[in-house]
């Protein structure tokens, strides 16, 4: 079927709730398609999380004329008692210095890791 993503198999490190939320904050009008693409997900699928997020109180729209314009709440708290006291806007700092570092030849040896100050 054209226009779905591929899927991925096995297990990742970040749920497809953080990506979606991440590239909502990187284009507060991003359209389902493309938040879509950006993730590797369906139209539906983000679709659902997004509604899971503004359920939540993690997330609020607009609508922009025939688009929307999405808000995020960044001093909510993540859900899971692992994660508490760390608020949406840390995740979104981190995932942002992820991204930024994304744009350097780092590797795997320790000495490429410094470069991201870890």
């Amino acid at each position: 079927m054209e226009g779905v993503p591929e899927p991925h198999t096995g297990w990742t490190f970040l749920t497809n709730h953080a990506r979606v939320l991440a590239a909502i904050a990187d284009n507060h009008s991003a359209r389902i398609r493309d938040i879509a693409a950006h993730c590797r997900l369906t139209e539906r699928a983000v679709q659902k999380i997004i509604a899971d997020l503004e359920q939540d109180g993690y997330l609020s729209h607009t609508r922009t004329g025939r688009g929307n314009t999405y808000i995020i709440e960044p001093a909510k708290v993540l859900r899971h008692p692992a994660e508490a006291g760390l608020t949406v806007a840390a995740l979104l700092s981190l995932l942002a210095h992820d991204e930024a570092a994304r744009g350097h030849e780092v590797d795997a040896h320790p000495k490429g890791l410094d470069a991201l100050g870890t």
